[in-house]
């Protein structure tokens, strides 16, 4: 049975990790410059390795060559965090929490959007259906960075905007990504 694990009438139930366990977990994994130093690096687009993530959790070591970025998403179900280990990433981020079903498009209200610069060794903690986008706005630096989702991500919801319109254009499941 896993550490901290307790059994409720004959099941198994492993606590949640909270996001400022994963916030702890990204940033101490961020300052491993062994690790960080491991990660190959493609000029042309991310590269990534998936690494064991406290309780359970997903964690990935990415890297972001200059200009790339996630596009809109959110991460469902799962809360997450991310450091970054080596140069900046932006972040720009919805300040609401957005329904988890049943829109296909949504007008956003102004004052909603955050936008934060992690440079090396700053990261961030983030609830349930997050919806953000994280990008390297350097022009000639590589970024690298660490993140954690706990549960594991059963999904991921990409969203195209325009202006203040949000559209939910694709839903990824881990089986996408092989």
């Amino acid at each position: 049975m896993p550490p901290h694990a307790s059994v409720s009438h004959g099941v198994s139930v492993t606590p949640s990790v909270s996001p400022t366990e994963l916030l702890d977990f990204v940033r101490r994994t961020a300052a491993d410059s062994a690790l960080i130093d491991s990660l190959p690096l493609d000029p042309e687009g991310r590269t990534w390795v998936r690494l064991d993530g406290p309780g359970g959790s997903e964690a990935w070591l990415i890297g972001w060559p200059p200009g790339t970025g996630t596009g809109w998403h959110d991460h469902a179900e799962s809360q997450g965090a991310f450091a970054t280990a080596r140069g900046a990433l932006r972040e720009n981020a919805l300040a609401a929490r957005l329904p988890a079903s049943g829109w296909k498009t949504l007008e956003l209200a102004e004052g909603l959007d955050r936008e934060r610069e992690l440079t090396a060794g700053q990261g961030r903690a983030f609830g349930r259906h997050h919806v953000h986008e994280v990008y390297n706005a350097s022009e000639t630096e590589h970024a690298v960075s660490v993140h954690a989702y706990h549960p594991p991500l059963p999904l991921l919801r990409r969203f195209s905007r325009t202006g203040a319109v949000l559209r939910l254009e694709q839903i990824e499941r881990p089986e996408d990504w092989q």
